[in-house]
């Protein structure tokens, strides 16, 4: 609503300070193809058991605010997922990580698609900073940012939980070797 391309958080708890006056909203639940607040569900205009200790807020972003690369990997088409957001690098914590993740960051490197969504550091682990957890993506996203995630360096997640991808380019076949390392 406001012209920015998306949002990276919705820190909630007054994170940006409280509010005054009347609470308008309360119970919201948007899905991604709400282009207005007032089309999400909510319990009613003024209808709200908050205080303002609970107002939300958001970080917005324009472009692309992360960058990804795989390390650690055998070859530039594999590896761990690192993130990088105001010019450090960080790991991407494997709670629910799944192919359709694994997918928007192969894309997002230039290749077509993903083979697989690796877990517990199968790649190795990171000694920096953990910057995303929850990371649930339709796996049409062009940027890890439109996914949904609790935040940037919100985690309860250890290096041990490392997400990875293993993706590929072209018409690629697999044989059953090939599938055998995804058992």
């Amino acid at each position: 609503m406001l012209g920015f391309d998306g949002a990276l958080a919705a820190p909630g708890s007054a994170a940006f300070g409280q509010g005054s006056g009347d609470i308008l909203l309360d119970g919201i639940s948007c899905e991604i193809t709400h282009d207005n607040l007032a089309d999400c569900y909510h319990r009613g205009i003024g209808v709200s058991n908050c205080e303002h200790e609970e107002d939300s807020g958001a970080i917005c972003f324009r472009g692309d605010p992360f960058k990804v690369r795989l390390t650690d990997g055998a070859n530039d088409s594999e590896g761990r997922v690192e993130v990088m957001y105001n010019g450090s690098w960080g790991t991407v914590c494997d709670n629910g990580w799944d192919l359709n993740d694994a997918r928007v960051v192969c894309r997002m490197l230039g290749f077509d698609g993903a083979l697989a969504a690796t877990v517990s550091a199968r790649f190795g682990q990171d000694n920096g900073n953990i910057l995303l957890v929850d990371v649930q993506c339709y796996g049409t996203e062009k940027n890890i940012a439109d996914c949904y995630h609790r935040g940037i360096g919100v985690h309860n997640c250890s290096h041990a939980r490392d997400s990875g991808a293993i993706c590929f380019s072209g018409g690629m076949t697999l044989s059953y070797s090939t599938l055998e390392l995804f058992m």
